[in-house]
């Protein structure tokens, strides 16, 4: 089809939405200066768009009497046009900022519970901060239920403390951790720092499922040593166990996570001689890309337990570290 002006012509937009904004603006305030100080623009600036759009539409808008603007009578029609179209224009703006600060917007995620007791709440504060209209559905399940929670699309991803295979989901490393033994606090291991896995087999222990991947810890721990131990009281959550241990019913080896916000006065925490580091996963499905409120969520997660599991050095160790690097 040739170019034809006239056509192009035809089809451009009478009025700007600039011009819109400021017919609005006098219309408002009655004045070109009043107008300017509305917009934070200069009075000159309003009235070159002024007349633009009187040109553009081919209609005389205003009356100008002592200063004041007021609406012709053949503009009043366009005018309840003009509102309707910058109260349209406000509900763009509006929805459009909801979206930016997490309006009209859902992220679900679920953990295994010795991640969601303590870290996963850490993480959705930092999620919070920054978008304080998101809605937030936060689950607890249980290894096994992780596949269909996110094939059948219940929620976007899932912080497990073991790595899962399934074809349509893709499991990423998060974070390390590792076990720890405790004890009431009036135990006689209480006043230890670290103690060794020859040492916890000798006091009735509170377990988790040797299914569980703690509990596989725990137990390759013993046999690795040909230990023999006895667990009194079996339990499903390090929550549980925790409070067990309170009530002086034995000694447990339970996650660091669980552990992390010090909600157990009664409980003393022992590091273990030997190794029991383990390796928690993110899972979500390959087919759907992250939401940014997830990529966020996996961010403030992945950092809050990493924190949690740095070393510690000790002061006397940073000092001769000190030391060190000025002797070279």
């Amino acid at each position: 089809m040739p170019f034809d002006a006239n056509n192009l012509q035809e089809h451009r937009p009478m009025l700007t939405l600039r011009q819109i904004e400021v017919i609005r603006a006098i219309m408002v305030t009655g004045t070109v200066g009043g107008a300017a100080r509305l917009l934070n623009v200069s009075s000159p600036g309003i009235s070159r768009v002024m007349k633009h759009a009187e040109t553009s539409v081919g209609v005389k808008l205003f009356d100008r009497q002592g200063g004041r603007y007021s609406p012709t009578s053949e503009a009043h029609a366009i005018f309840d046009q003009i509102n309707g179209v910058y109260d349209k224009i406000e509900d763009l703006e509006f929805v459009i900022s909801r979206i930016k600060r997490g309006a009209d917007s859902e992220l679900k995620v679920a953990s295994v519970p010795s991640i969601a007791n303590v870290m996963v709440p850490r993480a959705l504060a930092n999620v919070r901060k920054a978008f304080p209209n998101l809605l937030i559905d936060c689950d607890i399940l249980k290894i096994e239920d992780a596949v269909d929670y996110l094939l059948l699309g219940k929620g976007e991803l899932v912080a497990l403390s073991s790595r899962i295979e399934h074809p349509m989901l893709t499991c990423a490393p998060l974070a390390r951790g590792q076990l720890k033994c405790i004890v009431p606090a009036d135990h006689p291991l209480a006043r230890r720092a670290e103690v060794p896995a020859a040492e916890i087999a000798k006091y009735p222990l509170i377990g988790v499922d040797p299914n569980d991947p703690y509990g596989r810890i725990m137990a390759d721990l013993f046999a690795r040593h040909s230990l023999n131990y006895e667990v009194t009281i079996r339990a499903r959550f390090g929550s549980t166990v925790c409070a067990l241990v309170t009530q002086g019913l034995g000694v447990a080896i339970v996650d660091e996570f669980t552990l992390a916000a010090n909600n157990w006065p009664q409980v003393r925490v022992l590091d273990i001689a030997e190794p029991t580091v383990f390796q928690t996963y993110i899972v979500h499905r390959k087919d759907a890309p992250l939401s940014r409120y997830a990529a966020l969520f996996i961010t403030a997660l992945r950092e809050h337990m990493e924190s949690l599991a740095a070393p510690v050095v000790p002061r006397r160790a940073q000092a001769a570290g000190v030391r060190e690097v000025r002797r070279r």
